[in-house]
């Protein structure tokens, strides 16, 4: 059975459990075949190959796995199996925390989207590690992202000391290390994204990698991820501090408040952030801002509501990179990315024709 047709055979299961108990059974389940010889086959997707560089990395697809999904770094080889080009994991932090209450994340359907208060649910970083260790992604050619946050106990004006703690634990077994300061379900966390705050935690993570770089004898590209909720000025004046910080790379989008496409349907009014096709333009319209303001060759890895190889392309030509996807994959299913491959591989064939 193709991964299409399984898929589309399992959806309406999936999609009649409780979203959080569909997602732990879901991944679970591509666990178990990863780990058989005979099955993983089932789940097994080959993508072409259509090499880019970027921060110094050499990804063999522009098509990764956005941050959420593996928050504790346990599915990475059953993940790889489906033909990314890159992966990223978390977000992890120092400690482990569970997260809001239940229930925390609600699908809807009618526009494609989910939204999530889940807070950072993790195992904290010592197991997040040991997970990380145990993948074989990386040596099989995979680019690996390791994600990175603060606890939700530790006061907004300690945060630095959290990702300190973060960088440091990661840095040995990251390809790059993100910086999640975008999240809008850890209280204050959007705060880090402006002015002197984020000055601050620039500084100090640059000043820990060189201390990192110094002492293990390699350097790691560090990225930030940002909110699709900033306006424009807001948005050139973080890029202007990427590039002052020396920062590698900036990931365009996280999830949004605005429930404003939202609101008629069923649970579009619920906390948290919103995910899939409704921030879809809201995402790029951040990547061009972005774009306009560091230049060309300055890497963007676009995010945000890609449900099909279109809008793939689309973040693009937006000014992007590189693509993640997430809520695409629980809507379209798998062969989402073999799709965006496919069509990102013949869009960059005639750019350089």
């Amino acid at each position: 059975m193709s991964l299409f047709n399984l898929y589309t055979a399992i959806r309406p299961l999936i999609f009649s459990l409780n979203p959080e108990t569909a997602h732990h059974l879901a991944l679970g389940s591509a666990n178990l075949l990863a780990n058989c010889t005979y099955f993983k086959n089932c789940i097994r997707q080959n993508c072409p190959d259509t090499p880019i560089s970027l921060m110094g990395l050499t990804i063999k697809n522009p098509i990764g796995l956005a941050a959420g999904l593996d928050k504790n770094g346990e599915y990475i080889n059953a993940l790889a199996l489906l033909g990314f080009g890159f992966i990223e994991v978390g977000t992890v932090t120092p400690k482990p925390q569970d997260g809001k209450p239940q229930p925390r994340l609600f699908r809807i359907p009618q526009a494609h989207a989910l939204i999530n208060r889940m807070g950072f649910n993790n195992q904290g970083l010592e197991k997040f590690i040991q997970n990380v260790k145990q993948s074989s992604f990386q040596k099989d050619g995979g680019i690996l992202g390791l994600n990175i946050g603060k606890n939700a106990s530790t006061p907004i004006e300690q945060a630095i000391d959290d990702y300190l703690i973060g960088l440091e634990g990661v840095y040995p077994y990251a390809d790059y290390i993100t910086i999640n300061i975008s999240s809008p379900n850890t209280a204050n966390l959007r705060s880090l994204q402006t002015g002197h705050e984020l000055v601050s935690l620039l500084t100090a993570l640059t000043q820990k990698r060189e201390e990192l770089c110094d002492k293990l004898g390699y350097y790691k590209p560090i990225v930030v991820k940002i909110a699709p909720d900033l306006d424009n000025e807001a948005i050139k004046s973080i890029a202007e501090l990427l590039q002052i910080h020396h920062i590698d790379g900036v990931i365009a989008t996280n999830t949004t408040l605005d429930k404003s496409r939202v609101a008629q349907f069923t649970h579009g009014h619920e906390d948290g952030g919103l995910s899939g096709q409704p921030v879809f333009e809201k995402s790029n319209e951040v990547i061009r801002s972005l774009r306009e303001t560091l230049g060309k060759d300055y890497p963007i890895i676009g995010v945000g509501g890609i449900m099909n190889a279109q809008q793939a392309v689309a973040k693009l030509q937006a000014g992007a990179n590189a693509i993640q996807l997430y809520t695409g994959l629980i809507y379209q299913g798998p062969t989402l990315i073999k799709e965006c491959a496919l069509a990102i591989q013949k869009y960059l064939a005639q750019q350089t024709n």
